[in-house]
């Protein structure tokens, strides 16, 4: 095994539990701006020794289990959700990718698919009606909107001609696929909050209704694991919303500068998330599903048949965005 292959992986995870960490301190320091507080502002200056007080304290807190919870599923639930979340970012040209994959977008689907089980092995091993009720709402969001995501992955891929995400940077050198793909690009952006649990989609860990959702009984080091898997995802299907819509991110002549555009994309995509949140209020839970059954899918769809079916079958011409 060669030595880059072993040190791929580190160079990737540790930079992004580094911006995990403070992503969760740029968001509490922009809610509190716009709700007219300071946030954290006490630990370090400015309150930038924030998340690592916060991470101190989650885990050397002391891990409580439900004596009528299932021993190992209990604690490899949370695991398996950080090492999915930290896998995702293989594929990803940052400026180069960990993995050379020639199907990277399916690798993409196939994990993110794969996030179903912690979240339902999280509620069914706690033993808890309302980490169960939790985790089937969030099992059922996000297998919705993951059909939506699906097909508008399939319409850039139609666009790209290939699987790999460097291929699609390569077809965005002249104009970004937002300027032509907006109503596909404006789903993409909705249904990446409904995947991710954000609001105004966050039924899974709605506060008000489920306290907390899926992991209610977890605390300390298991709950610190959920956390950096929620914020990594928010943070890679940003990074991923950037490299489909506003490419290119790749260029072999300035990595270093390419690395700096995706980073400067993926914040202003993350700072919406944030904004969003402190804008909307929740969603009804039938209006969740509404969205997706009865307005993305059939948009989604059409969009499809007119990408792939429709230049196909009026003129015989190779499939074009």
């Amino acid at each position: 095994m060669s030595p880059t292959l072993l040190v791929n992986p580190l160079v990737l995870a540790v930079p992004v539990l580094l911006a995990v960490a403070f992503l969760t301190l740029l968001e509490r320091k922009i809610l509190g701006y716009m709700q007219l507080r300071k946030g954290p502002n006490t630990i370090g200056p400015y309150g930038l020794l924030q998340p690592v007080a916060d991470g101190v304290k989650l885990f050397t807190k002391e891990p409580i289990r439900p004596s009528t919870s299932s021993p190992l599923m209990f604690l490899a639930t949370p695991i398996l959700a950080l090492t999915l979340a930290l896998l995702l970012w293989t594929p990803l040209p940052a400026p180069y990718p960990a993995a050379d994959l020639n199907l990277g977008l399916l690798f993409i689907l196939a994990l993110s698919s794969l996030a179903v089980y912690s979240i339902l092995g999280s509620g069914w091993a706690s033993n808890s009606k309302y980490a169960l009720i939790g985790a089937l709402r969030a099992i059922a969001q996000t297998i919705s909107y993951e059909v939506s995501l699906g097909l508008i992955l399939l319409c850039t891929i139609t666009f790209a001609g290939n699987f790999t995400l460097q291929t699609l940077n390569a077809a965005q050198e002249n104009m970004w696929l937002i300027l032509p793909a907006w109503p596909a690009a404006a789903m993409w952006l909705v249904s990446t909050l409904a995947e991710t649990n954000r609001t105004p989609f966050d039924l899974a860990e709605g506060e008000s209704e489920l306290v907390s959702g899926f992991n209610v009984e977890y605390a300390a080091g298991p709950f610190a694991l959920f956390f950096l898997a929620e914020y990594a995802n928010i943070l890679f299907m940003n990074a991923l919303s950037t490299t489909l819509f506003l490419g290119p991110s790749l260029n072999p002549h300035t990595p270093e500068l390419s690395t700096l555009n995706l980073m400067l994309k993926t914040a202003l995509l993350s700072i919406s998330f944030l904004w969003v949140r402190a804008t909307l209020p929740r969603f009804r839970y039938d209006q969740l599903m509404h969205l997706i059954w009865k307005n993305f899918l059939p948009i989604t769809l059409a969009l499809v048949l007119w990408h792939l079916a429709l230049p196909i079958a009026l003129m015989g011409l190779p499939p074009q965005l």
